[in-house]
């Protein structure tokens, strides 16, 4: 079994997205190598699932992150490596030879520039591999045992002698690319994967260092607690940071507050960090743990669908129409719902709202938070229900400017500031005029 979700909530919380500076896959995204990139693409959109090996890998990035290694090679002199090891080459020292032989009198005459790449990737090679065993010796950590053990290989005993030489003559050359390339071509790739390891890990970790993020412990899920002592948005450096506190006796939070209070940054900030706990990646949390999930579906920011007729109402009914499908299934999940049902009038969305949220509120194997600016359905839902936590995020009032606090308060919210927002920009002034 699978972590799973989907791409509405994928988008919703701005996770993935190469070329999307505000992403979260961005914000990790320091790696210096092809590999590398590959590799982080693949642990990042693939949460996992079992606790073990969750807390395996946050204990490898938090390893990294204690220790603060510098990864040794930067992305240009990198390349090459990649290329020459990518590329097979002769079966036998003879056919070696005779290639780069041939590649070498077509370079002087004819001025081809294979022998002078060739060169090239077999001394970055070479340079890459002694780098990586001096780094190798530093490391206290077991995925790399396999690497160090591959450099105490008779046949590799030649790299200290080539990496203090000017240049590489032709017949040694041949012999070199004949055991890299060739010889020992499932070893240099086993050497490459752990380049790629190390480049993630040593990546994501230092991002974690600057910015103060820790590690989730994951828990089985019979367990079903998500819990954090403080938790913010990773993408903000001034963020404020709330508790969560969610359990099978509490296992729905209904959150109130005005427009601009941080509701929808604050469910974010939990999907997120559910997320890439689960991939045990460093959270913006601190004391964070948490029961694994089935997976994580939210409805924050649910578009109309003008191609197949869906008004924004009908989009979100869909919506939460597949997120019942999924609870009702029988499988664990976090789901968080930003305004339910703002796309119809106020007493379809109260009757709506109340509705929905009584019963996700039954299934206790499950977490849902759920935002609303209809606070008459918290005072209804206050009466009948104890699974509940009612949370608000306050707005303080200067004379008629409001502020925010962005701090968790238990309870239903009275606030409504938006006509004070109207008066305050003077629109109704400029329609008089």
């Amino acid at each position: 079994m699978s972590f799973t979700t989907d791409k509405q909530t994928l988008d919703d919380l701005g996770l993935p997205g190469k070329f999307k500076p505000n992403s979260i896959y961005s914000l990790f995204n320091k790696v210096k190598t092809a590999g590398g990139e590959r590799l982080l693409n693949e642990m990042f959109h693939h949460p996992l699932h079992d606790p073990d090996a969750i807390n395996a890998r946050s204990a490898t990035f938090r390893y990294f992150q204690e220790h603060a290694f510098q990864f040794p090679f930067n992305r240009e002199d990198f390349l090459p490596v990649e290329n020459y090891l990518g590329n097979g080459t002769s079966a036998s020292f003879i056919a070696s030879a005779t290639v780069l032989a041939k590649k070498k009198w077509m370079h002087s005459f004819l001025r081809d520039e294979q022998y002078s790449a060739l060169q090239t990737g077999l001394r970055a090679t070479i340079n890459a591999l002694v780098a990586l065993k001096e780094l190798l010796h530093e490391l206290k950590i077991g995925f790399v045992a396999p690497a160090r053990n591959i450099f105490s290989h008779q046949k590799l005993h030649w790299l200290s002698e080539a990496y203090h030489s000017k240049e590489v003559p032709l017949l040694k050359a041949a012999r070199y690319d004949l055991l890299l390339r060739h010889t020992l071509r499932k070893e240099m790739a086993q050497v490459l994967e752990t380049i790629y390891q190390l480049d993630v890990y040593m990546a994501v970790s230092a991002v974690a260092r600057e910015r103060g993020f820790s590690y989730a412990t994951a828990l089985p899920a019979p367990m079903n607690v998500l819990e954090a002592e403080a938790l913010w948005h990773p993408g903000l450096r001034k963020a404020v940071p709330n508790p969560v506190a969610l359990n099978s006796a509490h296992n729905l939070v209904f959150l109130t507050g005005a427009n601009m209070a941080g509701k929808s940054t604050l469910m974010k900030s939990i999907g997120i960090a559910t997320y890439l706990a689960h991939a045990g990646f460093p959270v913006a949390a601190k004391g964070m743990r948490f029961s694994v999930c089935d997976g994580m579906y939210t409805s924050i920011n649910v578009p109309d669908n003008l191609d197949m007729g869906y008004s924004h109402f009908y989009a979100e009914v869909l919506r939460v129409k597949k997120v019942a499908e999924e609870v009702s299934s029988g499988k664990k999940l976090l789901v968080v719902f930003d305004e339910l049902f703002k796309g119809t009038n106020v007493k379809d969305a109260y009757d709506a709202t109340l509705a929905v949220t009584t019963a996700f509120s039954k299934y206790r194997n499950c977490f849902f938070i759920i935002s609303t600016h209809i606070i008459e359905v918290g005072d209804a839902l206050k009466k009948e229900f104890d699974s509940i936590r009612f949370s608000y995020l306050p707005t303080v009032m200067n004379g008629h400017v409001p502020s925010y606090t962005y701090t968790l308060a238990e309870g239903i919210t009275s606030d409504r500031q938006g006509m004070t927002i109207i008066e305050n920009e003077k629109i109704l002034e400029l329609l008089e005029e």
